[in-house]
């Protein structure tokens, strides 16, 4: 089954279409994300790509107590609004409790859950309720059909527009792997499906009280996950990912992004343009 179709604020996600989530990991200021944001949209502009600028305004998840984890609700969504607003585009952020969806609704255009969160009924209802698109992690414990049930979930709460997002599953300790058999089998519940290149680059507490990623096979897997025919691509991007101060291991330095994006679109187009089939004859 393809994937559904729909558009969020002029972008399109789905049936046949290559988006991109891209932006850094956490609200640092707003002159961080005002620069983060104009560099990103000029590059997709010059590739030829449309974009949803991604940021969170909280990482509730950090793996220790000292860990950064935003300026808060107010400081980002306050920070967001300017950015969709200014530089003009649509904007993505995290919400990891029932209350925060209203509020973040106000000035998100897609509403994410966090993949630890992925099974909180509460939190997918109301999510929903808001009438937002509504993206879901996968959780790093979930088999790709057991994704099934967080559709149903949003779907019976009246939510039209999801994305479902791979994002590595859990191999061992501090370490995860993708299976691209994720990639169909989830499109084949009728919803757009997201591949989350760098947080599937992450090694979940490998730093002790941070967590360590693998930023240099970033091209690598963007490359395969587009082969496969993932109708986005997730990827956070810092100018300066050593300084960062939130997953600065797994973001994609902003000067690899436009020739990055450049292969990408290359071989989407490659993919889609019927000299070469990814389907299995029987």
């Amino acid at each position: 089954m393809n994937s559904a179709e729909f558009d969020v604020d002029g972008v399109r996600f789905g049936s046949g279409a290559l988006t991109f989530l891209l932006g850094p990991c956490v609200v640092e200021s707003y002159e961080h994300a005002s620069l983060m944001a104009t560099s990103i949209g000029e590059i997709c502009r010059r590739v030829g790509v449309e974009f949803v600028y991604k940021s969170s305004f909280d990482k509730a998840n950090r793996s220790s107590i000292e860990s950064f984890r935003g300026g808060g609700m107010e400081f980002g969504l306050e920070i967001l609004a300017a950015i969709k607003n200014e530089v003009g585009m649509p904007v993505i952020t995290d919400i990891h409790e029932p209350w925060q969806a209203e509020k973040a609704s106000e000035v998100a255009d897609i509403l994410q859950i966090p993949a630890f969160l992925c099974r909180q009924t509460d939190l997918l209802i109301a999510a929903a309720k808001t009438g937002k698109a509504v993206n879901v992690k996968k959780g790093q414990f979930l088999a790709p059909w057991d994704a099934k049930n967080i559709v149903d979930k949003l779907r019976e709460a009246g939510c039209e527009k999801i994305l479902l997002t791979e994002r590595g599953a859990s191999f061992g300790y501090n370490n995860l792997v993708v299976d691209l058999r994720s990639f169909p089998i989830m499109r084949s519940f009728g919803v757009p499906v997201v591949f989350d290149v760098t947080h599937s680059l992450q090694l979940p507490g490998g730093l002790g009280k941070a967590t360590g990623g693998q930023s240099q096979y970033i091209e690598d897997f963007a490359r395969a996950g587009v082969a496969c025919g993932v109708d986005a691509v997730f990827m956070e991007v810092h100018n300066d990912p050593a300084n960062a101060p939130s997953d600065g291991p797994n973001q994609l330095p902003l000067g690899r992004l436009e020739p990055l994006l450049t292969k990408l679109k290359q071989i989407h187009e490659l993919v889609n343009s019927g000299e070469i089939s990814l389907t299995r004859e029987v």
